[in-house]
């Protein structure tokens, strides 16, 4: 082999290196993308039976798009490591839960709804309030609360508390 052409073709494999290496760089945050970290938990009696918890978090948006929410759920995973998904609780209900329960302090967040949309390159504090069919002392129990986000484009993401 001669010394020219191993020049030529070791010339050539860098140039299609630093291309690739050029057209990934230039798609970073071109894939949606989401990132949630949950702050606070709160959790209160609403009978014997049922109760309610107030998942306070803080949701980031790292890449280029606009994000819009499609649905938003809180699970229960028990310490058996069942799974049960709570009643996710409007906004303006959730302004009547805060006043009537007032164990559960005052409402500090919007929170995340339905239709809502995140921009790009942002982070912001959100909170969801769902009901659970089981008393408050399961709750208090829990191995952990996940939470579910689902975006219009089909994609879903899960947080789970630490």
């Amino acid at each position: 082999m001669s010394r020219t052409f191993l020049i030529a073709f070791v010339g050539g494999i860098v140039a299609i290196a630093l291309a690739v290496a050029g057209i990934l760089y230039m798609q970073r945050g071109s894939a949606i993308d989401m990132d949630a970290r949950i702050l606070k938990v709160r959790t209160a009696p609403l009978d014997e039976s049922s109760s309610i918890a107030v998942l306070d978090f803080r949701l980031s948006n790292p890449s280029n798009l606009l994000l819009e929410v499609r649905q938003v759920e809180v699970d229960l995973v028990d310490a058996k490591g069942n799974r049960d998904t709570g009643d996710a609780i409007s906004d303006g209900e959730t302004k009547r839960v805060f006043d009537a329960i007032p164990l559960l302090g005052p409402k500090y967040l919007e929170s995340l709804s339905m239709r809502q949309r995140i921009s790009a390159h942002t982070t912001t504090d959100y909170m969801i309030a769902a009901r659970f069919a089981v008393p408050v002392a399961q709750l208090e129990k829990r191995a952990r609360f996940i939470l579910r986000i689902d975006e219009v484009d089909g994609k879903s993401f899960e947080f789970a508390e630490r």
